[in-house]
């Protein structure tokens, strides 16, 4: 591990915003039966304003749209989640010096989610370019086994915000929806084509990943819904998972191919075949 990676671990355990849970107590009785972090429905006692609805973002990779829109939004609490430490750092320690008394970050494994929300407790969720997952639908953060754990801590009627470079869990969560019955509030294939139908903060945040994607020329898909008082939810059966992720082509963003390599490759795929020329 390399030093910089030691020196920000050490420094995370500093920082007042940031809780940092040990898996092994969660687990002490099986993965089947989480227990409950001491957090759990006390999570107002952490920031300045107790009684502020509260807003989760998971999956906030460097937290930096989890402060931007704590910054805007005063009167609301921010929570970003994250596994990687070394990610989580750089928003818990812009958090700490900029004194952000509505922002806070939790290093966990998002199927550990339900452990640490009570029943209502959380008012609106934001998954933002979240790994589409092609190969393993449970592990999709919209699949009915996610939206089954958000249901056990969201408020009725809070929001549920998709933001994806991604066609195919774009696609994806608009059947499981459809399967489910959900309330869509609004849906885009193209959020900044058509940015005047919306909120301007959907616009104006941006991660880090959200400016490299339109960089690389790739619209932005969103989608609002909520779960509609729902508890259970079915799997999606008019999804063709094997046509949408040839639409999607090779993505391994996170491993060595980069956006742009999976651009490539596609425009490679669409090319008609031909003799090689010659310069």
């Amino acid at each position: 591990m390399g030093h910089d990676k030691l020196r920000k671990f050490a420094e995370n355990e500093k920082f007042d915003c940031l809780l940092q849970p040990s898996a092994e107590e969660l687990l002490r009785d099986g993965y089947s039966a989480l227990r409950d972090h001491p957090v759990k429905g006390r999570w107002g006692e952490r920031f300045e304003r107790p009684e502020a609805p509260l807003v989760l973002e998971l999956g906030c990779g460097k937290g930096e749209y989890t402060i931007d829109l704590a910054l805007r939004e005063p009167s609301k609490n921010y929570i970003g989640v994250d596994i990687k430490g070394a990610r989580l750092w750089k928003g818990a320690k812009y958090a700490t010096e900029h004194s952000l008394r509505n922002v806070g970050f939790l290093r966990t494994r998002i199927e550990f989610i339900s452990a640490f929300f009570a029943p209502g407790e959380v008012s609106e969720l934001w998954l933002t370019f979240s790994d589409p997952q092609v190969k393993s639908e449970n592990s999709r953060l919209t699949s009915p086994v996610f939206l089954e754990r958000y249901s056990r801590f969201l408020a009725p009627g809070a929001k549920i915000h998709l933001k994806t470079d991604s066609q195919f869990l774009y696609q994806y969560t608009l059947a499981v929806c459809r399967a489910g019955g959900l309330p869509v509030l609004a849906c885009s294939e193209d959020l900044y084509a058509e940015a005047g139908s919306f909120e301007p903060c959907l616009t104006q945040v941006q991660t880090f990943y959200e400016k490299m994607f339109r960089e690389q020329g790739y619209p932005i898909k969103y989608l609002c819904f909520t779960l509609g008082g729902k508890t259970a939810f079915p799997a999606p059966v008019d999804f063709d998972s094997d046509y949408w992720r040839s639409v999607e082509g090779d993505r391994t963003l996170f491993g060595r191919d980069t956006a742009e390599t999976r651009r490539q490759k596609i425009h490679r795929e669409e090319a008609p075949s031909g003799p090689t020329q010659k310069n």
